[in-house]
Parts: structure tokens; sequence; C-alpha cells
């Protein structure tokens, strides 16, 4: 059983959390709860403070997302699937797009090596790419740095982007529609506990976020009820995301941070701009708001892009389905990626050394 020093960080960090997303929400930011959240607990984890989120707590905070992405699903998302291939058409060319430029300018401006530099450019998939790195290819430090930057960075920059551009943004009140009484949560969470535990079983990525949603999908999609999460359920579940989000900064030394930061927010920047200009480009060609595609196809965590889309009000079964194809594409693409670098390395250590063809694997 867990002591009451051992809780004290986590009550700190919820805490944190609560008030910087009330902060964030009393000054009108969209997403106030997640954004301002996430930005509290990445500075007090930089400033020293104990910041922890436990395993545990870390898993309730996405059996929420889900639950409530799925409670979230428009009722005419199957009608909208037909235009689903263009979008995800441009869902790969932005991934070709982002792992080619901004691991080339990891290599050539940061002196970065190409595991490291590649490995840092993925778009997602953390848990899988940090693994790799500690098999050996490239700096598992530097790695998380780069990435965990992406994700605080596009979950302030979704929030900031609403207020200023005016292509298909609508966020909503969560009081403004009907809600589902407390027995109906108690049921559906108990459904979505099995589901999340039955893709844990079948090694599905983010299974404790996707596991809950389908099963919240498919039961409103059938009909088994219609209302919405109540909203003080779901401002608590932006401020836990938020304080997951900013717990992963926990344990990094300032100058550490400080070597890496610069070529993060960068590629970040780079990966904004790609994922940008494609959905507006999209936009076009799709009938649907500019800020779902942006939402996406942007390559931040599912449970942080989805808690985006339900603060805005966007079709989170879009969402969803677009971030699962990411993650199962990375699946394959990582390894390859990696295999071919190391590759290149042999070849140019073969070079160097005046190896003969065959040694190369050894």
């Amino acid at each position: 059983m867990p002591t009451i020093s051992s809780l004290l960080p986590v009550f700190l960090t919820l805490a944190i959390s609560a008030a910087g997303g009330g902060v964030a929400t009393l000054l009108g930011l969209p997403a106030g709860w997640l954004m301002g959240g996430a930005v509290a607990v990445t500075v007090a984890a930089m400033a020293g403070l104990p910041i922890r989120m436990p395993n545990w707590l870390r898993d309730v905070s996405f059996l929420s997302i889900g639950m409530s992405m799925g409670a979230s699903v428009a009722p005419d998302s199957l009608q909208l699937i037909t235009s689903w291939p263009i979008s995800i058409a441009a869902l790969m060319l932005e991934l070709v797009l982002i792992v080619s430029l901004t691991g080339w300018m990891l290599v050539k401006v940061f002196k970065l090596d190409p595991g490291t530099a590649y490995l840092s450019s993925f778009p997602g998939h953390l848990s899988f790419v940090l693994g790799i790195a500690a098999a050996g290819v490239g700096d598992p430090r530097q790695i998380v740095i780069i990435q965990v930057i992406r994700l605080l960075m596009l979950t302030i920059c979704v929030p900031i982007g609403a207020m200023f551009m005016p292509i298909g943004i609508k966020v909503v009140s969560l009081d403004a529609v009907a809600v589902l009484e407390w027995w109906q949560i108690g049921l559906l969470a108990a459904a979505c506990i099995i589901g999340g535990l039955i893709f844990v079983r079948l090694k599905v990525p983010a299974a404790f976020v996707l596991g809950p949603m389908a099963v919240a999908t498919v039961a409103k999609l059938a009909g088994l009820y219609v209302g919405s999460m109540p909203s003080p359920l779901t401002a608590i579940t932006f401020v836990l995301t938020g304080a997951l989000i900013g717990s992963r900064f926990a344990g990094l030394e300032r100058r550490e941070f400080l070597r890496a930061a610069k070529g993060g927010l960068i590629a970040t920047a780079m990966t904004v701009g790609i994922v940008t200009a494609i959905a507006y480009g999209l936009s076009f060609m799709v009938d649907m708001p500019f800020g779902q595609l942006w939402l996406g196809l942007s390559p931040g965590a599912l449970e942080g892009m989805g808690a985006l889309g339900i603060a805005l009000g966007y079709d989170t079964a879009f969402i969803a389905a677009h971030h699962v194809i990411r993650l199962l594409v990375l699946s394959f693409a990582i390894p390859m990626v990696v295999v071919f670098i190391r590759r290149r390395e042999a070849a140019t250590f073969a070079r160097q050394n005046r190896l003969e063809p065959q040694d190369i694997d050894k």
C-alpha cells in the first residue's frame, strides 16, 4: 500500500495542475484546464519540485480520456468515413515530411548522431522509440527531451491557435449538451475498464485510451446512451492529463534540458508548420473544420489531442482513427528506419577502417 509520504508528491502534482488549469480557465483560454495544468506542472518539474504521476493514476487518466472521447463522438461519424481516405493519404505524406526534414535538420544543424536525430523526429510512439534507444540506438535522454517538448508545445499551440484562427473553430460549452447520469457513468466506466484490459492483453498501443474509447464509441453509436460527460468530470480529466504531460519533465537536469531544448523547439516548429500547411490544403478538399483536421493530423499524444478535441467540440472518432493509423504506420516505419541507420553507420565504419563487405555485419 502506498504511504502518506509517497502520496504527497502526487497530491502536489495534482494541486499544481488544478491551480494552473484554473488560472488559464479564468483567463478565458480554450482548453484552459488542460493547457494551464500542463504548463504549470512543467514549470514545477523544471524548478525541481517533487512531481510524480504513478502508473495507476496515469491509467485512470487514460481511462477518463478514452471514455470522454467515446462519449463525444459525433452521431454522423459513420457518414463521414467516406472522406477519410483523402485525409489518411495526407497523413502519410505528412509523416514522411516530418521524419525526413526534422531528422535531417537535427543532424546537419545540431550535429546529433543519426540515431538520436531520427528517433527524436518520429511523431509519436514514444515508449517504442525509447525502448529502441535503450537498446543502444541514439541518446535516450536527448530523445526524451525533444519528444516531450513536442508533446508539450503541441498541447499549448492548439488552444492558442484556436484564439487566432477563424477557420472552422467551434469551441463548445460542455454544459450546453445533455449529460450522462452518474449511474450511467458507473456502468460505462466498468465496461471501459474491461475494454482497456482486453486491449492490454492484445498488446494494442495506448491500450487504456483506445480500449475505453472503443467501448464508449460502440455503445454510443448503438444508441445505448446519448449524453456526454458532466463538465466537472471532464475538468478533472483535463487536470489529470495536464499533470501527466507536465510530469514527463520530472528528473531532467536543467543543463541537459537546455542543451536539447533548442533543437526540440525548432523541430516542433517545423512539425507544426508541416501539419498546418497540409491541414489547410486538406480543408479545401473535405467538408470538415480546419481545427478537426489539424488535431487528426497532429503528431501529439493521443490522450492530449483527444482531450483537446473534446474541449474544442470536434469529432473525436475522426481524431482517434487518424492517431491510431499514425501509430500503426510508425510501428512498421521505426524499425525500418533504425535498420537503415544501422546499415549506414556500419558502412561508414567499414569505409573508415577499410573492412571487407562480409565483415560489416560483424
